[in-house]
């Protein structure tokens, strides 16, 4: 059978694979890798020299804010890695995954990847996507129905308390880390643990080396404060506020991940901000796309989406944050009714 014949008999998404294909959209793109990681490296240890001269200062709390968003560049740069994005063989992409990750920010490489896949393969649904697991917050009226303790409490008001939730969203990739290196199971569980070691170790000593430990202290909790506010920021536009899953969904994979996830429109800054990210459609639909064709993915997949009457969503940033919260308040509504 000719390509062309595969193409007219396949499945929806393997003709829309075979326009991005045709388009060079899979190709990789090394050059931009060396320039994006350079870039990044470059200003992430620019950051640490510039703590280094400014001794224990009040401009640290910049330094800080800085560094918050430089961490998330960095977990970034270790989400493209994950998707093989970057190298094409296994190996390099581990090394560089949990060089970025466990030694550069102190997230688990390994544990954050399995968790990430088992999100692209469910996303959100309720019983297969950890990323709506109501561990704290209910994405669901269902959700709410069957909360119990911390999930029922915050899940009241869990609008209202997102952003302020998302300041420790970076002691919760710490911390789920560090679990994950302590059970058996973790591939490199070693490695990853010597790594993360080393991280904190380096990262402590710095920040009690040059500054006082109130400074220390006020220092450790801006730049991880707003290091997650930052990482929700980037993931909190793409689903949340999609419709939810249930059960054993009749959906082909086409359509089960464009009809739930979000696009954020938005010129170079959000591109830059979001990591690429905000083609959230596209990345989904073709992880293993360089995020830098994403934006040349968007209005092919957008048109096909058209021409099957498939819904595809795309909002402004602000918008997108508006519906999220929304959805969370109406989410939580059965908890305020509990008399």
């Amino acid at each position: 059978m000719t390509t062309d014949n595969l193409v007219h008999t396949g499945s929806d998404f393997a003709r829309l694979s075979h326009r991005i294909s045709a388009a060079g959209l899979m190709r990789r793109r090394p050059g931009y890798y060396t320039a994006r990681i350079a870039v990044v490296t470059t200003l992430f240890a620019a950051g640490w020299v510039a703590f280094a001269f400014l001794g224990n200062s009040w401009w640290q709390l910049a330094i800080a804010a800085f560094q918050a968003v430089m961490f998330g560049q960095i977990a970034l740069l270790s989400h493209d890695l994950a998707h093989k994005q970057v190298f094409r063989r296994r190996r390099p992409t581990e090394i560089a995954g949990m060089v970025a990750g466990n030694l550069g920010v102190g997230m688990s490489y390994g544990w954050w990847m399995d968790k990430h896949t088992r999100h692209h393969a469910n996303p959100n649904h309720e019983e297969l996507d950890p990323d709506v697991d109501p561990d704290i917050l209910v994405w669901s009226k269902d959700q709410a129905r069957a909360a119990r303790g911390v999930p029922a409490f915050i899940g009241r008001y869990q609008a209202f308390l997102f952003f302020p939730l998302l300041t420790l969203e970076g002691l919760n990739l710490h911390w789920s880390g560090i679990r994950a290196v302590r059970k058996p199971g973790l591939r490199r569980r070693g490695v990853e643990a010597a790594l993360l070691a080393t991280h904190f170790a380096v990262y402590f000593s710095a920040l009690l080396t040059v500054l006082s430990p109130g400074m220390a202290l006020l220092f450790f909790a801006v730049h991880q404060g707003l290091w997650g506010v930052y990482m929700g920021s980037i993931f909190a536009p793409n689903h949340k506020g999609m419709p939810t899953l249930t059960g054993r969904p009749e959906l082909d994979f086409l359509r089960k991940q464009v009809l739930t996830s979000r696009n954020v429109r938005g010129g170079a800054v959000v591109d830059v901000a979001l990591g690429g990210l905000n083609y959230q459609i596209e990345h989904h639909l073709f992880p293993s796309m360089p995020s830098r064709h994403l934006r040349r993915a968007q209005p092919i997949v957008q048109a096909y989406c058209a021409e099957l009457g498939i819904p595809y969503r795309q909002t402004s940033l602000v918008e997108s944050y508006r519906q999220a919260l929304t959805h969370l308040h109406e989410a939580g509504a059965p908890l305020r009714n509990r008399s």
